[in-house]
């Protein structure tokens, strides 16, 4: 029995399905980028629109590239730092600018973008690095005011995701102060190709493939195994002392268990957090908001669950499964 498929997002699928194929794992580096990156930048067209400026955030091992979006001149006095999505090999924030402004109209806050290393050239750690330097820059001042780290919050998908979750590991371990919350849309935690939702979504059907995932995952490691403990894989960790996790799952999407197995887990560590599961989605769908009323629910369930707790209004409590976004 093939599972429900929202209406909206078949008639997205049919259209790009219709499209021309393309396998980037064969292509050189660069002209797989500009294809899969190109194919990416018309989502954003009809993003709410928000003022913006460009910016770089110095780093040891260069400057990155970065994107404030922001109502206004004067420095913000809350921001969410965003790591975009792209299997740590594709994306930026070009392909992610219509994203951010939808998180950045529904949290009601400034977002951070960047633009960090990615891999095969720059694999674990660098993408880790790169998102912790960019909070690091927005605590020490670099928007012109410090901001404390309780008026800071990460987001990310996908890959970004996984870096957003390993950055608040990483913060924690070195015994830095927490940040207010994350969110964390349809990750991918550890590379784990025997899930029920991998074998069920991974064959082609849904866009994202297990084969894809695979290769994305050699790029990020390296040379590290795919037994890998360390944040490369973050869900491996001892999540205690978390700050409080906003976590959405596409319905059909092959990386769905990897949020269900993180719910999991933070349930058992005894961090706060919500998980809406989104059925009849397919992962990256957070980029068709313009026309798909589900992603645009999920931005806006995740920017309200950042924006309660920049604001202090939440003491947190599990909400472990909304099915379809349902109030809780």
């Amino acid at each position: 029995m093939r599972p429900w498929i929202d209406p909206q997002m078949q008639v997205i699928l049919e259209r790009l399905r219709a499209g021309p194929a393309f396998d980037f794992r064969f292509a050189p580096i660069a002209e797989a980028r500009a294809t899969v990156d190109a194919a990416a930048l018309p989502w954003s067209l009809g993003a709410p629109a928000m003022p913006m400026r460009e910016l770089g955030i110095a780093t040891p091992w260069g400057e990155m590239r970065a994107r404030l979006y922001h109502a206004t001149a004067a420095p913000p006095d809350a921001v969410i730092v965003y790591a975009h999505g792209g299997g740590w090999t594709f994306g930026s924030i070009d392909t992610h600018d219509g994203t951010m402004r939808d998180l950045g109209e529904a949290a009601g806050c400034a977002v951070l973008g960047v633009d960090y290393r990615l891999a095969p050239e720059h694999p674990f750690p660098a993408p880790l690095d790169d998102l912790l330097a960019a909070v690091a820059f927005v605590e020490r001042g670099g928007l012109g005011a410090a901001v404390a780290p309780g008026h800071i919050a990460l987001a990310g998908d996908s890959s970004g995701a996984n870096l957003a979750l390993a950055a608040l590991l990483r913060r924690r371990d070195e015994g830095l102060a927490p940040v207010a919350a994350a969110a964390l849309f349809y990750g991918s935690y550890e590379p784990d190709f025997a899930s029920s939702s991998h074998a069920a979504f991974g064959g082609g059907d849904y866009l994202l493939t297990s084969a894809n995932m695979r290769w994305y995952w050699d790029n990020f490691l390296g040379g590290e195994p795919d037994t890998t403990v360390s944040l490369a894989a973050p869900i491996r960790a001892d999540l205690a002392g978390l700050p409080p996790l906003y976590l959405s799952a596409a319905g059909l999407d092959p990386l769905r268990d990897d949020t269900v197995r993180l719910a999991q887990r933070l349930s058992e560590a005894g961090v706060p957090f919500r998980f809406d599961h989104v059925p009849g989605v397919v992962h990256g769908c957070l980029r068709m908001a313009r026309e798909l009323d589900a992603a645009r629910a999920m931005l806006a369930a995740g920017g309200a669950y950042i924006a309660d707790h920049l604001k202090n209004k939440k003491t947190g409590g599990n909400q472990p499964w909304n099915e379809g976004l349902s109030s809780s």
